[in-house]
């Protein structure tokens, strides 16, 4: 099985539990995280330390990528790897289906690239590596299948995380928050480019809602091993937990990705906002093509829930405008917020992707 930076190391961490109950015995030897040599496996390298951000970092990766995928070669080609979990992590993982192809070695690819968003050209590599895929966006199975490639909608491993939801009033509580307060939720990234690019807007626009909103908490979720200089965004800040932050808020200003399907499962009106480098904004302009929307909470019903506010367009006095009739309970702006929520959550059904991508996985051993 191979991962590549933390979000992968997490759901397939989430599998490979899933398949040790199913498969006490089955030897697995992954690429991956801690989280995943946690879970019961020979890790043949940890590469958490190499999770990258941007163009150029995937530039300085490539020496070590390409040691790696020779010793993943190696290993493939000696006859003892019965199968390939991929997970994620697009530019690495589609060279290892290749490999994997050439030795005669059957792929399972799960969380596959987005490729109805941008890079459609990797399609006929999918097509011709990739035995099977499981994928996590409801919208990707018939997508993908169209293509010609076997794919299979497992559900989204977020919802396998937020099982056991903490209420309103206990996700304040255990803040330390009044159960009365008004309270808005600021998630910049789980990256240093992110934070980078977002905390400065995000901030101000938190403190212009709390110029309009006297009462107002704000309150900033980190992510865990990150650290945020409270000189920055002088409010209260809460390290990996941010499932209480959502519970715990009336409404959020989320930068774009899982994080937004994250809000929709908890329940919390969001605006989405999203910036890069100018550089890396113009390349990825010229290659996506054909979707309307950046966030997955938009994506994964077809229309607008939530406002974006990308590139430019993220500015703090707008973005305080969107957000101000979605912390005022009773505001239409928010009952048609929650009511787009209702149809994510519908939209991407039950929990349990990680034992049904186990399944797939012993049955494609069997």
């Amino acid at each position: 099985m191979v991962a590549g930076e933390a979000s992968g190391d997490l759901h397939a961490a989430g599998v490979i539990a899933a398949m040790r109950r199913a498969a006490p015995t089955l030897p697995i030897a992954c690429v991956g995280g801690a989280r995943m040599q946690a879970a019961g496996v020979t890790l043949l390298e940890n590469i958490s330390a190499h999770a990258v951000m941007g163009y150029a970092g995937v530039v300085r990766q490539l020496p070590a990528h390409v040691r790696r995928l020779g010793m993943l070669r190696t290993r493939m080609r000696s006859g003892t790897v019965g199968l390939v979990i991929l997970v994620d992590y697009p530019g690495f993982n589609l060279r290892v289906a290749s490999a994997a192809r050439a030795a005669g070695v059957p792929v399972l690819y799960y969380i596959t690239p987005k490729v109805w968003a941008w890079r459609a050209g990797r399609l006929k590599a999918m097509r011709s590596t990739i035995t099977r895929a499981a994928v996590i966006l409801p919208f990707e199975e018939r997508f993908l299948r169209e293509h010609g490639i076997a794919a299979t909608y497992v559900g989204n491993p977020l919802l396998d995380g937020a099982s056991d939801l903490p209420s309103r009033a206990e996700a304040r509580a255990k803040l330390g928050l009044p159960e009365d307060a008004r309270v808005l939720a600021l998630f910049p990234g789980s990256r240093r480019g992110e934070l980078a690019q977002h905390l400065e807007s995000f901030t101000e626009t938190a403190l212009e809602l709390e110029r309009r909103m006297p009462n107002l908490r704000v309150i900033v979720s980190v992510a865990p091993g990150m650290r945020i200089d409270r000189a920055r965004a002088p409010f209260q800040h809460v390290e990996g937990d941010s499932y209480a932050v959502w519970r715990a808020a009336d409404a959020a200003l989320v930068k774009s990705g899982t994080s937004t399907l994250e809000a929709a499962i908890a329940d919390c009106p969001l605006i989405v906002a999203y910036r890069v480098g100018r550089a890396n904004y113009e390349i990825a302009r010229r290659l996506i093509r054909g979707i309307s929307y950046i966030g997955l909470v938009n994506l994964v019903v077809g229309r607008r829930v939530a406002p974006e506010f990308i590139q430019n367009a993220m500015q703090p006095l707008a973005m305080a405008n969107a957000l101000e009739p979605l912390l005022v309970h009773g505001s239409s702006e928010r009952a048609a917020m929650l009511a787009g929520l209702a149809a994510v959550r519908l939209a991407l059904g039950e929990a349990g992707a990680s034992a049904r991508v186990a399944r797939m996985a012993i049955e494609m051993l069997a």
